[in-house]
């Protein structure tokens, strides 16, 4: 697999070897002892999948315990991660990624990091692996759309679908982290 770095430490690209021939493709989407060498020793212990149509917008979560690897495995997404990590030299930037399909690219999310995507068409799924069980006391929701932040998202005029609970988030600012 190759495994590139991001604008912001320790959230990583990763692209697994895909395996294809006539019949379609195969590629291995985890495995502990190959993304331990490089450098991710992680014990994932829930796995959760989404389905989305397009426009809809989920995020912006993040729990401090937790790590996340994320992949599209149906249709695509714009994927964010935002680093909230206390005395980080890129707290409050965001990092922005289309991941689809067809690229089979994965996202490392460190802990302390916000997320969340934009599905870009109807149908997307969205797999992710964490490293901690969901529990809603320790998870942290931050505004899509928080100015300080200031997210590009690829809307191209569509309003977001948004859960109520989402938009309902609070701005880094109002919950005292800026």
């Amino acid at each position: 697999m190759d495994v590139s770095t991001t604008g912001i430490p320790g959230v990583l690209r990763i692209v697994p070897k895909v395996f294809r021939d006539d019949r379609g493709y195969f590629k291995e989407t985890f495995s502990a002892s190959r993304y331990a060498a490089t450098g991710i020793p992680n014990a994932f212990v829930q796995d959760n999948v989404s389905m989305s149509k397009r426009g809809t917008l989920r995020g912006l979560h993040g729990d401090r315990r937790m790590v996340k690897l994320v992949q599209v495995l149906a249709g695509s997404a714009f994927d964010v991660v935002v680093d909230v990590r206390e005395g980080s030299p890129t707290y409050a930037r965001w990092f922005g990624v289309r991941l689809d399909a067809n690229t089979h690219e994965q996202i490392y999310i460190p802990a302390g990091c916000l997320h969340g995507f934009l599905a870009l068409e109807d149908g997307t799924l969205l797999s992710y692996k964490q490293t901690a069980e969901y529990d809603p006391a320790s998870e942290i929701g931050v505004a899509w759309n928080d100015a300080d932040i200031a997210i590009e998202w690829p809307l191209d005029g569509l309003e977001p679908l948004i859960s109520g609970k989402d938009a309902e988030n609070p701005t880094l600012r109002a919950l005292g982290l800026l």
